[in-house]
């Protein structure tokens, strides 16, 4: 079988990929990857509004930032309790993982906040990390510990796992993962059946079948390498981040693979047509439009 190689120059960064179909094209004709804002300390966890718009966190700074699809970017909040990985529910409110005071919690459009989940058996959670809502509401979220600066040097780990956490619709909190190393980025399937997670320090993605009680099983391994942050399109692509995006069909074979200025640290889809992938990468954001579309 023969191999289709095609190579575009991006201005300084390139984006190859790899297919044994010829017609496979993920980015859009001509378009190339450009810096949409800069100036941030370290940008994370975008996800995008039901309006198209894409938020994300800028952590060391204790911001949540605005990039609409007309070139502006804005500030949502000033404070969000170190807020690192985010997820709109379908009230149109955001869900964080934040880590100020180990908890996951949600912020309405005009800035109120509630409490979600802040411990598991009595104990306080490590500090969530990333998240994904389900189809019925039910929300996985990563729970690795990274110690912060601005939790004193006698914060110590409280959960005896690393874990991945699923928050089921009626508010219980049910550890569905506990045998990894350091869980990071997480995303699922539209349909609400698949669940891929990255267990980052040992530099490996799982795959694994979501039960009807949120419990997952048929635990597979999908990729070789790990990842900060994951999404999906509407192919059944996956997108992962570490020194580059990497991008995976639903067979877990490797497709493309995207370099960016600076390493990337998690990624979505945004815009109202949800056809531009937005990178949020260290100190920078960056956006590539694209053919296939976000779920």
């Amino acid at each position: 079988m023969t191999r289709f190689i095609l190579l575009l120059i991006i201005s300084s960064c390139s984006i190859s990929a790899v297919s044994r179909d010829p017609q496979q094209n993920l980015i859009a004709k001509g378009e190339k990857l450009t810096r949409a804002g800069g100036g941030y300390s370290f940008t994370e966890g975008p996800s995008v509004a039901p309006d198209g718009r894409v938020f994300f966190t800028d952590q060391p700074n204790d911001k949540i930032e605005v990039w609409n699809e007309n070139g502006t970017i804005t500030t949502f909040m000033q404070s969000s309790e170190r807020s690192n990985g985010t997820y709109f529910n379908k009230k149109g409110e955001l869900v964080c993982c934040a880590d100020l005071h180990n908890r996951l919690i949600v912020f309405t459009m005009d800035k109120q906040s509630r409490i979600l989940a802040e411990n598991f058996e009595g104990f306080r959670l490590n500090g969530p990390n990333d998240l994904w809502i389900a189809p019925n509401g039910g929300i996985y979220f990563s729970d690795p510990y990274y110690h912060r600066d601005y939790w004193g040097k006698s914060h110590k780990e409280d959960q005896k796992v690393r874990g991945v956490f699923y928050l089921n619709p009626a508010g219980r909190t049910i550890r569905v993962i506990e045998d990894f190393k350091q869980p990071n980025g997480l995303i699922g399937t539209p349909d609400g059946k698949t669940l891929y997670v990255s267990d980052i320090n040992d530099k490996k993605i799982w795959k694994y079948t979501i039960n009807p009680d949120g419990s997952l099983s048929s635990k597979t391994l999908f990729a070789q390498e790990g990842s900060d942050g994951m999404t999906i399109d509407d192919k059944g692509n996956v997108y992962l981040t570490n020194k580059l995006v990497s991008v995976y069909n639903a067979k877990g074979e490797n497709i493309a693979r995207i370099e960016v200025p600076e390493q990337p640290s998690n990624l979505c889809f945004g815009g109202k047509k949800r056809n531009i992938l937005f990178i949020t990468a260290r100190t920078s954001v960056y956006i590539l439009k694209m053919k296939t579309k976000g779920c």
